[in-house]
């Protein structure tokens, strides 16, 4: 059912219409029509997790010092001109407020009509707030986080009774260098803002914050350089400088790879990376001088732990003889380790591509994808076929239940794993 088609036509009518369908879900009960399937699979997740449907969820919210230590800390504060230059002059002619969360689900920022504001307070979609879809339910911010796409929300499609007389349209917003999400950005009002061409605003703001977080890296990269080349002149051998991510200013003596893997916490001195081996690290300004040395690293009694348990956080970490480090993983990156974890023997790109998109052809789009895992993963990943080194021990942590494996996935293997997946 095309809810949104229906409700710019009939909106009374879409509202009973919903009405029907989610108390029919909620008794276990056969609908009178089926939900749309971001919805149908949201509220699957919603009652697996527990969440009451009656539940008031106007507690738990950040404190004030919390609040700031999360602002200042999300990429997301230095795109507001944008989200507000997008959204809020219509959203305020409108009864709509703008609401961005951070990738934890956590309200950082709220603006918007004074009215339509004062309404939220009292769904407790306040500053602070979490807003996750297992906490409060099937909305316009943890929806959209979970599948990692634009969702509209309409009246009860929310599963939480006290919020189905509105509409709320939310957008992920991700980091452009890697993917990872970032937050979300919505627009919510009550039913009678509701316009099918939201979702597409929303989504086309959303993209512009990506475009200026992008604008804004390689312009710090660029400041970077300026710093960099008089200092690798000055060191000799292999060397390259890179700002606090790891993403790569300037080399010498090695071969340019856009990104280093850095420890979480780095700090200054001797350490091993898995791109370089063992280096030594020192700080510059905004970034890290790393120099190589010493000997190659053997690899023998590594360990891969592929981490899918939670949700939105997925990461591979690597123990072995050298040290242990960890990678947070995009979500195309979690879909491809996955898949070469469940086969160990290896597959193809045309394997892959099959498996991912559905489309065998697609080898083009893999073969970059695994360059990129590369980068980070380096002699832990082999080719020809792609595959896990033999000799490391893997180990791939599930969702308690396997049909929250990747919910954003539409690969149609990880969608055959969600019924397979057994927790280790």
């Amino acid at each position: 059912m095309d809810v949104t088609r229906l409700a710019a036509v009939d909106a009374a009518r879409a509202v009973r219409l919903l009405d029907e369908v989610r108390s029919a879900t909620l008794a276990g009960r056969r609908t009178p029509v089926a939900p749309r399937p971001v919805i149908g699979q949201s509220w699957e997740r919603v009652l697996r997790s527990g969440v009451d449907p009656e539940h008031d969820v106007r507690t738990g919210l950040l404190g004030r010092a919390e609040l700031e230590r999360r602002r200042a800390a999300s990429p997301l504060r230095r795109v507001l001109p944008v989200l507000r230059e997008g959204l809020l002059s219509v959203a305020d002619v409108s009864h709509h407020i703008m609401v961005v969360a951070d990738e934890d689900g956590r309200v950082l920022w709220r603006e918007g009509h004074p009215s339509v504001l004062r309404k939220a307070d009292g769904l407790g979609f306040e500053l602070g707030a979490d807003w996750r879809e297992e906490v409060v339910g099937t909305n316009g911010v943890g929806t959209p986080a979970v599948v990692r796409r634009p969702v509209q929300v309409f009246a009860a499609e929310h599963f939480a009774r006290s919020h189905t007389t509105w509409t709320c349209t939310g957008a992920p917003v991700t980091d452009p260098r890697d993917g990872r999400l970032l937050g979300v950005v919505d627009l919510s009002g009550p039913l009678r803002t509701m316009h099918p061409a939201t979702l597409a605003w929303v989504d086309s703001v959303a993209k512009l914050a990506e475009a200026r977080l992008r604008e804004l890296h390689m312009a710090s990269l660029e400041r970077l350089r300026a710093v960099a080349a008089p200092l690798l002149a000055r060191v000799g051998g292999r060397a390259a400088v890179v700002d606090r991510d790891g993403w790569t200013a300037a080399v010498a003596g090695m071969p340019y790879s856009p990104r280093i893997a850095l420890p979480k916490s780095p700090s200054p001195g001797p350490g091993w990376l898995p791109a370089i081996g063992l280096c030594f690290l020192e700080p510059v300004a905004d970034g890290w001088l790393v120099r190589a040395g010493g000997e190659p690293v053997q690899h023998g009694g590594t360990r891969i732990v592929l981490d899918l348990a939670r949700p939105r956080a997925w990461s591979v970490a690597v123990t072995g003889p050298a040290g242990s480090w960890s990678h947070e993983l995009s979500p195309r990156h979690a879909e491809l380790l996955y898949l070469l974890a469940a086969r160990r023997a290896g597959r193809t790109a045309a394997d892959l591509a099959g498996e991912v998109f559905g489309d065998p052809a697609r080898t083009v789009t893999v073969r970059a994808e695994m360059s990129r895992i590369r980068r980070y993963l380096g002699a832990f990943l082999e080719h020809r076929p792609y595959r896990l080194r033999e000799d490391a021990e893997v180990r791939v942590l599930f969702p308690d239940d396997p049909r929250d494996l990747l919910p954003h996935s539409r690969a149609p293997e990880v969608r055959r794993g969600r019924g397979a997946a057994q927790g280790a």
